[in-house]
């Protein structure tokens, strides 16, 4: 079996896997990092960050993160296309296996797959991404000052978006395809008592009109009911808030989950139920979701991965 074995491993990229990879070439553990299939993460669709510090004018997603991949590479970091397919973390060194057959072991491994928002599975989706079409309130909801936006789901994410994006907006829709909100009362209660978010409910998105950019939601009322009424509803944001899905499925057998997929953390690290596999980012983050706390532990678990290193003798 042809394998190659490094200290430290970094399965996914993106600010966390990147900034990993930084701080682990650093630490001269000579780091392997397989990009998955979208190198760069989610944040490669961004067109424009403005909350990332250190770019005071603001920055192209694709070009932020090209500019951690370049830091990462200059430290030494062996960064690598593909995506690793099996793990197995009952053995060590660790297993883990590329979608192209490759074999690789790893005294350390860090997970930053990250999280992918859910949507609804309209075309008009993809059509309007970046133009008028987001999954995160916090990063895009600026772009809305004093706007017209809908934001899409009934639980908790999706008050929550709406909630934030009340502050900015002028008006907030929520479209809930249900009879109800399924978020907690504390939320609905929030939502209820805001004067500019108008829930419309028994309501779902059929599709995205716009010439250049979004202009507004075709939407069905009571569907499948005698009083079925279709109209189009103008707007200028059309946020996802129905949930995101963690990058964790080939982990699940080995590695402690929370109910909605994503990795548990101990003990105030970045360790995982498994010494010597660290998680960092969206793939153990479904609270914050921004670029910079990814960051944050992407550092903290290139910290971690060094320190089990030293007290388990393996730095050699």
């Amino acid at each position: 079996m042809n394998e190659t074995h490094t200290k430290c491993l970094i399965i996914g990229s993106g600010p966390a896997g990147y900034t990993a990879a930084i701080y682990a070439s650093r630490a001269n553990l000579q780091p392997i990092l397989f990009e998955g299939y979208t190198p760069g993460g989610q944040l490669t669709t961004t067109s424009e960050v403005e909350n990332f510090p250190g770019y005071p004018d603001g920055v192209t997603g694709p070009q932020l993160m090209d500019d951690l991949r370049r830091q990462a590479t200059r430290f030494g970091a062996n960064i690598r296309s593909g995506r690793i397919a099996e793990v197995n973390f009952d053995v060590r060194p660790f297993q883990a296996k590329t979608d192209s057959g490759e074999w690789v072991s790893a005294d350390t491994v860090i997970i930053s797959t990250g999280a992918t928002a859910m949507y609804l599975g309209l075309p008009d989706e993809e059509k309007y991404s970046g133009m008028g079409v987001s999954a995160c309130a916090t990063c895009d909801g600026f772009f809305y000052r004093k706007r017209t936006v809908a934001v899409v789901g009934g639980g908790d994410t999706a008050c929550e978006e709406a909630l934030y994006l009340s502050n900015l907006a002028s008006k907030v829709y929520l479209i809930v395809r249900r009879d109800r909100l399924r978020a907690s009362k504390v939320m609905q209660q929030r939502v209820i008592d805001k004067d500019n978010i108008e829930v419309l409910f028994n309501t779902n998105t059929v599709g995205l009109y716009g010439e250049e950019f979004l202009e507004g939601a075709h939407l069905v009322e009571n569907r499948d009911t005698p009083s079925e009424r279709h109209y189009d509803l103008p707007i200028d944001g059309f946020f996802l808030g129905i949930g995101h899905k963690p990058e964790t499925d080939i982990f699940r057998p080995f590695i402690d989950l929370d109910e909605q997929g994503y990795i548990k953390t101990f003990g105030g690290t970045t360790a995982t139920s498994v010494p010597g596999v660290f998680a960092a980012g969206d793939v153990a983050d479904p609270r914050y979701r921004q670029a910079i706390s990814a960051a944050g532990m992407g550092c903290r678990a290139a910290l971690d991965a060094d320190a089990f290193l030293v007290d388990n003798d393996l730095v050699h």
